[in-house]
């Protein structure tokens, strides 16, 4: 037997989904980011690694070898490198999880039938702050890069 289909439910699960397309790409575009963060994040690290293995191998060589000043200065600048961007990935993920909980409020309010207009703005509103501090720190940690960078040259 042949039913017929309810046009209304398909135009309003087709609606959901036309709004919540826009959500989706912006949760593909932190993604990038993240990425992005991340791979900072590794190259930082292996910095450290770096240094360390440097200054171990010194003390191998020399039992009485002394960190030097320009070796303290550089470990402090990657650690401070380091904090910052781990703080972007932390406000990169949790723009993430509140778009995800954006596009999640938005299709049970529609199915459950309630008013989520309010939640769905200030969970907007909160991803899209929590995104824009971790673009902040990501600009933090390209300054901070290119001063170093500057201050080894002179």
């Amino acid at each position: 037997m042949i039913t017929t289909i309810n046009t209304d439910i398909v135009n309003t699960v087709s609606h959901l989904i036309q709004l919540a397309v826009a959500p989706v790409f912006l949760l593909a575009g932190v993604a990038g980011l993240l990425n992005v963060f991340t791979g900072r994040f590794t190259r930082i690290i292996d910095k450290v690694e770096k240094l360390e293995i440097y200054e171990e191998k010194q003390l191998k060589i020399n039992k009485d070898h002394v960190t030097s000043k320009v070796s303290k200065a550089r470990r402090s600048a990657l650690t401070k490198r380091l904090k910052n961007i781990n703080f972007a990935i932390l406000f990169g993920t949790m723009t993430g999880v509140m778009v995800s909980l954006l596009i999640i409020t938005m299709f049970l309010s529609s199915i459950l039938e309630f008013k989520g207009s309010t939640v769905i703005s200030i969970l907007f509103i909160f991803a899209m702050i929590s995104l824009l501090i971790s673009l902040l720190l990501f600009l933090r940690e390209i300054l901070y890069t290119t001063s170093s960078i500057k201050e080894k040259k002179t």
